[in-house]
């Protein structure tokens, strides 16, 4: 199947699971926070984002989609992994848990169910995807996804390009998939998350794995609905998180993320007898308190530190934190509409002087920061 592994080669390995219809951009605004601790590999549904149709056929089960996680996690020399999915992909973890207990440390089930009710509706919406396509399931998939008001556009283009016979296949799967009495032997620690206002996955559907798996934790996640990781990723890591007890990233470890490792060097050798009471200062405190807190995720973080700097006019900060920005993903018009939402608060002539700075940085360093 279709993946990308990200985080540290050698850390403990997590892989995530997609929602029918989604691909593995379901996990951007989760996996930069997850992978500063783990391996993180993030996979694609047969004929969905960049995986076969061919891989599964007419008639497919969640036993099938189980099998291929587990021959991914062979070809990548994973024995034993932790494992997180959102709706079908929550499936693929229930079964790994219960038909595969020596390959999962850990288990979460996101926004998913132990069985996603009769066959009937699921063989119909199967048999739509091959006769129409997907355009008319497209329309349809914002309102069991979201809450209203809320959407993200790519997730809706991937149901709109999955490949009909490769959705149709993972529509039969769920239509025949019933774990309900295997739940109480599950052994692996599991956390279940529920999204308050989820259509496709009610609040119950998560009470009742969470009841069957002994010692199951469950979050539920106000002003979420089915893809509780995009329209709730801050939630989501954080549930994430201490559900898998990664310790959190060391102050050093982060101050060389965010800043990379020449600045670091820079500044290190630069550092005096009369100063290095202060680098230590900004150390522990700026590093290994503020930036290493999950409460904010990173993006956050760099938005704040670029219109704190605008407001205070520290212009040569601003630079390196627009490379720092850059370093951490946003884009530039990401970063410019952060110095036009200054210009409000911090006034025009301030906004106009970042506006400068960061322009000269981008133009210097190119969109990729380097």
């Amino acid at each position: 199947m279709h993946h990308r592994a990200e985080g540290p080669a050698g850390a403990p390995p997590l892989l995530l699971g997609p929602s029918l219809g989604t691909s593995l951009a379901l996990w951007d605004g989760v996996v930069p926070e997850l992978a500063v601790s783990h391996r993180v590999v993030r996979w694609d549904l047969p004929g969905h984002g960049g995986s076969d149709a061919a891989l599964i056929g007419p008639g497919a089960t969640v036993a099938d989609l189980a099998r291929l996680v587990l021959a991914l996690a062979d070809s990548l020399a994973l024995e034993r992994f932790a494992y997180a999915g959102v709706s079908l992909g929550g499936a693929v973890g229930l079964h790994l848990a219960t038909h595969a207990p020596e390959r999962i440390s850990s288990l979460a089930v996101i926004c998913s169910s132990a069985h996603f009710g009769a066959r009937g509706p699921w063989e119909e919406r199967a048999a739509l995807a091959r006769r129409e396509g997907m355009a008319g399931i497209a329309r349809a998939s914002p309102s069991r996804w979201f809450t209203p008001g809320f959407t993200v556009a790519a997730l809706v283009d991937d149901v709109r390009g999955a490949d009909p016979a490769g959705y149709a296949a993972c529509c039969e799967a769920l239509g025949a998939y019933d774990i309900r009495d295997l739940l109480p032997t599950v052994i692996a620690p599991t956390l279940v998350v529920a999204g308050r206002e989820d259509p496709a996955a009610p609040p119950a559907h998560s009470r009742e794995i969470a009841d069957g798996v002994p010692g199951a934790a469950l979050v539920e996640l106000p002003g979420a609905a089915h893809l509780a990781p995009a329209e709730r990723p801050e939630a989501v890591t954080a549930a994430l998180r201490a559900h898998l007890g990664g310790a959190p990233p060391s102050g050093e470890r982060v101050r060389r993320e965010v800043l990379g490792e020449a600045h670091v060097a820079r500044t290190e050798a630069g550092t005096t007898a009369f100063t290095a009471r202060f680098h230590d200062f900004v150390s522990r405190c700026a590093w290994g308190e503020i930036w290493t807190d999950p409460t904010l995720p990173r993006r956050e973080r760099h938005l704040i530190a670029l219109t704190a700097l605008v407001a205070q006019g520290h212009h040569d900060e601003l630079a390196t934190q627009v490379r720092a920005a850059v370093r951490g993903g946003l884009a530039p018009d990401e970063i410019g509409a952060a110095l036009l939402q200054s210009a409000v608060y911090c006034g025009v002539p301030a906004a106009r002087s970042a506006f400068a700075v960061a322009g000269r940085v981008l133009a210097e360093d190119g969109p990729a920061g380097s």
